[in-house]
This record gives C-alpha cells, sequence and structure tokens, in this order.
C-alpha cells in the first residue's frame, strides 16, 4: 500500500521537543501513514471533488454510510483511555464502520463544565486529533479520516484562544472589515489543532430581549445581521464561493434556521408564532445572502417548531427554501440533540427511530452531536422506511465537505502554529474589536475624565460593582492566556495620577459558570451588608465608576429544563438599583458601565447616571478598552444593534415595525429607551442633505446615496452613517423604515468626507399578496442619519 508522509512538525510527534521557547524547527524525521485502499480514485487529490465523492461512496457499505452522518461527544469516553487520550483499540470495537465527525476535541469529555472536567491543553488537543486521525485513515475499512468541529462564536471556545467581544458587542461595531478580520484570525487558531469545522455564526434575527441567546446574536435588524454574517463566513472560509479551504480556513455552520430569535413568550426553543411573510421579509435574509454570497457549506437548523411543524422535520424549511429556492447545495446539520427532540419534546413522531427518518427525509443530513438520532437509519432502510437514495444524498453532502475541507489529503494539526494561539496579533485584535464596539449611551459631559498633571492634586476614583474586578466573556466562552479586568484596566491608566478606591457592592448570583444548571441570585441580606461598605468606601471619591449588568448565569442560553437563561423581567437583577441609589444619594458623579448580554432596559440608570457606557461582554482584553475610552485615550464610536425597551410590556420592540403599531399606551411611552443604531460620541458629527446618483430608477436597479459626514468637534472619532428607505405605497404593508446601507469612518477635528452607500436592487423588493418577490413602481423615501430617528429624508422614484 502507498504511504503518505508528514513531518513531525505537522503530526506533533516528539512532543517533548516543543516544550521549548521560542518555538524552533524539528529536524526532518518523517512518519508514515499507511491509507487502505491507497490506490482508490477518491485518494487522488488531482481528481474532482465529486468524481472523488462518488467513486468513496460507491465502496461504501449502508453501515459505513451512516457512521459518517453521526457524531461523538457524550460519548468520548468509551474511545479514550486514562488520560482521556483517544484509545484506537476502544474506537474499533465502538465503531467498526468508521466515525464520521467528533465534536470539540478541545474538550477533554462531553457536555459538562469545564471547570469540573478542564479543557485540553493545545498539545494534548492536538495530540487527540492527530490519534484519532491515524486510527480512522489506518485502522478502518476505507480510511476516512474523521471530521472534528469546535464552537467559535466569538472566539476559538478551547484553551489559550483569543477572546473577542460577544456577537452582540461585534455587531455594534457596525464593521464587516472588523468582523472578517477576526474571524480570519478565529479560523487560523482553530485549523491549527486540526479541526475544519466551526459552529459559527449564528444569524438569528433576534427580536425579544427576554432570549437568553440574545447576546450571540448580531441584533434585530435582517440587513446589519445579514452583512455581519457574511463577513464572519468570509473571515472564516475564505470571500468568494470556491468551496475549496485554502491554508488557514475552516468550514462556517450558519446557525439557526429559523424564527429562533423570537420563540414564544421569549424562552429559548419555544414556538416561533412567525407568518410566512414576516419569515421571508425579516429572518429569511440574513441566511440568503450568506447562501449566495459566500461558500458555506454547512447550515444548522433551529430548535422550535413554526406552524406547528420544527424545523428539523421540515421539507419546507430545508428543502423547498433552503435548496429549491435558494439553490444550496451543502449539508444540513441538526442543533444538538434537536432529532431526539422530535420524539422527545415536540412529540410529532413515536420513538427515535422515527425522529430519525422524519428529519432526514425533511433534509437533515448530519445529526449531532451523538448521533442518537439517527442511530437507527440502518434498520430504516433494511425495512423499506428510508431510501437508500436519501442516505446516499446526505452521506454525499458531508463527504463533500470532507474533500472541500482538505481532509482527505492534509488532516493534520500544525503543533507550532498552535502553540502560537492567542499571541500578540490576536491580543492586538481583541483590543481593538473591545474599543470599537463600546456604545456611548449617555453622557452629560462627566467623560472623558481627566487625570491632572505632575504635581497637581490627584483626584479620588471609586471603582464599584460587581462587574468591576472581573473579565466576564459571556456564552459559549474560550479561556485565553490572560484577560484584564475593568478595574485592572483602570489602575493602568490612571498609575499614581489618581487615588482608586474598590468595592464589590454587591454579588448577583452565586458562582458565574455558565455551564453550571443552577442560577441562584446572591443573598440580599448580604448584598446590603455590602452596599452600605461601598457607600463608605465611595463617600469620599470624586467620581463613581460603577459596573453593574449580567453574569454569565443571568441571561445565557436555557438550554434544557434544568438549565435556564431566559428571564422575564429586562431590569438589573439583585440589590443592583439598590447600590445604584444608595450610591446617587451621595452627590457624586456616577459614570454606569454596562457589562450585560442583553440591551439594557435599565430605565433608573437611564435616567439618573451621569454617563452611561454600554460594554457588553467585551472580550479578553475589556479592561484595557472600557479604561481607554473612559479616559478619553479611545473615542467610543459604537452603535446599538438593538432597540432598547422601557419594560417587558413595549415587547416586542424593534425599529422596523408596520404603520398600525406603536400607536401608544395609558400612562406609559411607546418610544424605546434608546433607538436601534443610536451611540453618542466624545465630538459631535454633521450629517448633510442625501444626494442620489439617480432620482428615478427602474426595477432591478440600486441606487448610490452620497452624504457628506463633517466631525464638527474637537476630538477625533467615529460616526456610523446609516441608510433607511421606506415604500410609500405598496401593496402589501411595509414597515416605517428598513436599514439598507451603513458605513462606518473615522474624521479627524475639523475634518469632512463625502461617503458613498450603495443600495442594492433588492432592497426595494417586497413579496407581495401572491408571495411572489417584486418591485413595485412608485415612490420611496430614502432616509440618512446616525441612528434610526434622526434622519433627514429624500425622494426617490421606481419607474414602472
Amino acid at each position: 500500500m502507498r504511504a503518505i508522509k508528514r513531518s513531525a512538525l505537522a503530526l506533533g510527534v516528539c512532543l517533548a521537543a516543543l516544550q521549548l521557547a521560542p518555538i524552533a524547527p524539528l529536524s526532518a524525521q518523517e512518519v508514515a501513514v499507511e491509507r487502505p485502499m491507497s490506490d482508490a480514485p477518491y485518494w487522488d487529490a488531482s481528481l474532482p471533488v465529486e468524481q472523488r465523492v462518488e467513486d468513496l461512496l460507491s465502496r461504501m457499505t449502508l453501515e459505513e454510510k451512516v457512521a459518517q452522518i453521526i457524531t461523538v461527544w457524550d460519548g468520548k469516553g468509551e474511545i479514550q483511555g486514562e488520560g482521556d487520550v483517544f484509545d484506537p483499540a476502544k474506537a474499533s470495537a465502538r465503531y467498526p464502520d468508521g466515525i464520521g465527525q467528533i465534536a470539540r476535541p478541545s474538550d477533554r469529555l462531553g457536555p459538562s463544565s469545564p471547570r469540573v472536567v478542564p479543557r485540553r491543553s493545545i498539545e494534548d488537543s492536538v495530540q487527540y486529533v492527530i490519534d484519532a486521525q491515524k486510527w480512522a485513515m489506518e485502522q478502518t475499512r476505507l480510511g476516512i479520516p474523521i471530521l472534528f468541529h469546535e464552537e467559535s462564536l466569538h472566539g476559538f471556545a478551547a484553551k489559550d484562544a483569543t477572546s473577542f467581544p460577544q456577537s452582540i458587542g461585534l455587531a455594534s461595531t457596525w464593521d464587516p472589515d472588523l468582523v472578517r478580520e477576526i474571524n480570519a484570525l478565529i479560523a487560523g487558531e482553530v485549523r491549527a489543532r486540526g479541526v475544519h469545522l466551526v459552529l459559527s455564526p449564528v444569524v438569528d434575527v433576534a427580536r425579544d430581549p427576554r432570549w437568553g441567546r440574545i447576546e450571540e446574536t448580531f441584533g434585530e435588524d435582517p440587513f446589519l445581521v445579514g452583512e455581519m454574517g457574511v463577513a464572519s463566513v468570509e473571515g472564516l472560509s475564505g470571500i468568494g464561493t470556491d468551496k475549496k479551504l485554502a491554508p488557514g480556513k475552516v468550514l462556517a455552520t450558519l446557525k439557526h434556521m429559523t424564527g429562533h430569535g423570537q420563540p414564544e413568550s421569549g424562552t429559548n426553543v419555544g414556538p416561533a408564532q412567525i407568518s410566512e411573510r414576516t419569515l421571508r421579509e425579516m429572518f429569511f435574509p440574513p441566511f440568503e445572502q450568506v447562501v449566495k454570497r459566500t461558500p458555506i457549506e454547512a447550515v444548522m437548523a433551529s430548535y422550535n417548531e413554526i406552524d406547528g411543524i420544527p424545523s428539523h422535520s421540515s421539507k419546507w424549511l430545508l428543502t423547498d427554501v433552503l435548496r429549491g429556492e435558494w439553490g444550496y447545495q451543502g449539508a444540513v446539520v441538526s442543533d444538538y440533540y434537536a432529532i431526539e427532540d422530535l420524539a422527545r419534546l415536540h412529540k410529532i413522531v413515536p420513538d427515535m427511530k422515527a425522529a430519525g427518518e422524519i428529519a432526514l427525509l425533511a433534509g437533515v443530513d448530519v445529526d449531532l452531536p451523538q448521533g442518537a438520532g439517527f442511530a437507527f437509519l440502518v434498520d430504516s432502510v433494511k425495512d423499506g422506511s428510508v431510501p437508500m437514495a436519501a442516505i446516499d444524498n446526505a452521506a454525499r453532502r458531508f463527504l463533500t465537505m470532507k474533500f472541500n475541507s482538505g481532509l482527505f489529503d492534509d488532516p493534520w494539526p500544525n503543533l507550532a502554529e498552535a502553540l502560537r494561539s492567542n499571541g500578540p496579533e490576536g491580543v492586538a485584535l481583541a483590543r481593538k474589536a473591545a474599543e470599537k464596539s463600546l456604545v456611548l449611551l449617555k453622557n452629560d459631559g462627566v467623560l472623558p475624565l481627566a487625570l491632572p498633571a505632575a504635581g497637581k492634586s490627584k483626584p479620588t476614583i471609586a471603582v464599584i460593582g460587581p462587574n468591576a474586578d472581573v473579565a466576564r466573556l459571556g456564552g459559549y466562552y474560550g479561556e485565553p492566556r490572560a484577560t484584564v479586568t475593568p478595574l485592572q484596566g483602570i489602575r493602568d491608566v490612571v498609575g499614581d495620577k489618581a487615588t482608586i478606591v474598590y468595592s464589590k457592592g454587591v454579588e448577583i448570583t452565586v458562582g458565574d459558570d455558565w455551564w453550571e444548571d443552577a442560577a441562584e441570585l446572591a443573598d440580599p441580606a448580604e448584598n446590603r451588608r455590602m452596599i452600605a461598605a461601598a457607600v463608605e468606601a465611595a463617600r469620599g471619591a470624586d467620581t463613581i465608576l460603577l459596573f453593574i449588568g449580567d453574569t454569565e448565569k443571568t441571561s445565557r442560553e436555557g438550554w434544557a429544563p434544568g438549565h435556564l437563561g431566559d428571564r422575564t423581567s429586562l431590569d438589573l437583577v439583585g440589590e443592583q438599583n439598590e447600590l445604584f441609589l444608595a450610591l446617587k444619594a451621595l452627590g457624586k458623579p456616577i459614570v454606569a458601565v454596562l457589562v450585560n448580554g442583553r440591551p439594557p432596559s435599565y430605565p433608573i440608570i437611564a435616567e439618573q447616571a451621569d454617563a452611561i457606557l454600554e460594554t457588553w461582554y467585551a472580550g479578553e482584553q475589556q479592561g484595557n478598552a472600557i479604561a481607554d475610552a473612559l479616559f478619553g485615550r479611545v473615542n467610543p464610536g459604537g452603535k446599538m444593534p438593538v432597540s432598547t425597551a422601557r419594560n417587558e410590556g413595549q415587547l416586542p420592540n424593534f425599529y422596523n415595525y408596520k404603520p398600525s403599531a406603536r400607536r401608544g399606551y395609558l400612562f406609559d411611552e411607546v418610544t424605546p429607551l434608546f433607538p436601534f443604531g443610536f451611540g453618542l460620541s466624545y465630538t459631535t458629527f454633521d450629517i448633510g442633505t442625501p444626494t442620489l446618483s439617480a432620482a428615478t430608477i427602474k426595477p432591478g436597479e440600486g441606487v448610490t446615496v452620497r452624504v457628506t459626514v463633517s466631525n464638527t468637534g474637537k476630538m477625533a472619532g467615529d460616526e456610523v452613517v446609516q441608510v433607511y428607505l421606506r415604500d410609500e405605497i405598496s401593496s402589501v404593508t411595509r414597515p416605517v423604515k428598513e436599514l439598507v446601507g451603513f458605513k462606518r469612518v473615522t474624521l479627524k477635528p475639523g475634518e469632512s468626507r463625502a461617503v458613498d452607500i450603495a443600495v442594492r436592487p433588492e432592497a426595494f423588493m417586497l413579496w407581495n399578496r401572491e408571495m411572489q418577490r417584486v418591485v413595485e413602481p412608485g415612490e420611496f423615501t430614502i432616509m440618512v442619519g446616525p441612528n434610526s430617528q434622526d434622519v433627514v429624508e429624500t425622494k426617490l422614484t421606481v419607474s414602472p
């Protein structure tokens, strides 16, 4: 049999030689890997992928095909030996037909808290992948390599990986180029460890802030979500639509199709009571944009049902729309345990066998994370419940992913490169991302804080709050080599120019581990004692910086009845408002620094704080970025990717509502606390009257909007120019405005710039009464401004 050879550097053998720093090249020692059927066409890299897939598929048994479309995660322990290393003998006994996919090789076991079961070191993770791949390629009948997947929502969720702001913070940058750059770095860190697939990005349009997963999204607007989703996939997988991965790239997974972001009562997995029209107008567009503009090869179905049909059983959704209307040719993967849920939760089938059958026939190709949903497919084919062609289609799509990713040609990690993960380049990019994600929501002039010149009296600054001395990373977090807390960042900036006093003020929850099931608020009596101590600490301060918001337990993915994460209230939990009011009574200027994953519906804070800085979960470098912003080294320029409701009674509360909505309430406001697209700056900007490249266009044409933006203040800063559109008269109701373009620009004091923003032809389309996508001639209003409320209008005509 023919052998392929890889250097010891690529295979990671002689690991002890790599313990020294700096990393030095190894000798030219080589390791041979013997592949079964090595002369078969499917091993020939010069052949087209389609030919290689069909050759391999023709050689596979039914059992081998089914083995390819299931995954191992819960059952890792069954194929591991002492020290949680991969055990080839156990793997052969448990999976004689091979393994299609293994979830999260960076985790030692399956679903559990990383604080209970530590993640693997880089060296151990790389060795695990090598050992598993060598087994798959040498000891299974056909030598089919394993596809490994990991989480990478806002950074590789592994040990010693770079941690970026949570998705809602990245959306607040309104900077697709930055999001593309971030995901390119993530891809490099993941691929170096021998992993070729990640489960990101999330392009769910989020329309209910009670939902704990809102932090994982790019916000409420389909255009913004689509642009950020496209940029994410381009960073992970490459620009263009070529399916073959370049070095340093990984396959992306588009999540979750669809309606997931507006669940009934705001509870995760709840029914999505959404009409087809709203699906097509608001929830489908980000998925369609990614499918048509990127090389995406994996789409994940959503947990929820739509009109009584769970997504994992919806042929209309996964086959008719995704594959038929959009031309998607990749694989559809299940969300974790969602196929089993068709029987266990939704109860549309009597057992797991029927669940696997209905999911496969609807269009689901791969079962994550453990394969229980597809465990009976061999029996289903043998008894005639599932045609062999359906198995072939699913296996074909999954094998195509493997060939396009390069697994058959070079599946190996690069340990030397992996050990550089979370190095200076990643740290610098994480800091840049954190800086750009910050949103200034209120400022009466107290910010930026000034430090005295040498020899002048030093001010006293009180740093108070449960989120001051911790770097909160949000859900699906990694473990970076180091994090910077806000308190540490402030001390580094201040040095000896001010006196810093610190007090925690309150505890929010008992523990803050996102993985841990229990979520319990801290003891109120103890918190009130801590509040009294914080007041005393702050009594002599000149300014109070109050760090409040959430922990990873108070807003998170509620993935099971015993692991909840959604809430009925939008306000601060525990005694945080009491802490604020007690400090406010001191009569000192208070800057509220918000650390959270949901929109900040904090009415007391909004009304009474002197300044408010929204930081979300800003990643490993949050402390440096926040401190730089508070002291004017960085000028906040982020904008809100969601509308902020005043209270839960306003829900749903999004800016692109229909004309008959938002009429008003007795005894309360109808307007949001902070509108979509809103964000202040330490400087001022003027946005002029927009002009159009054409006053009249034809159906199928776009238009370019030009507007002059001027920095009229005394500090350099960023403005996000936002373009909205309204169809004045239409055969079906249309939103009062829709985002159709944006651009973030940096201007020096006194600088002006003409900004051109292209509005695409599809922006003028609607779904008519016959549910056909058309352009109806007539008058459109183009609106330009710094947010969704403060806009300047001009008119455009679409001629017949």
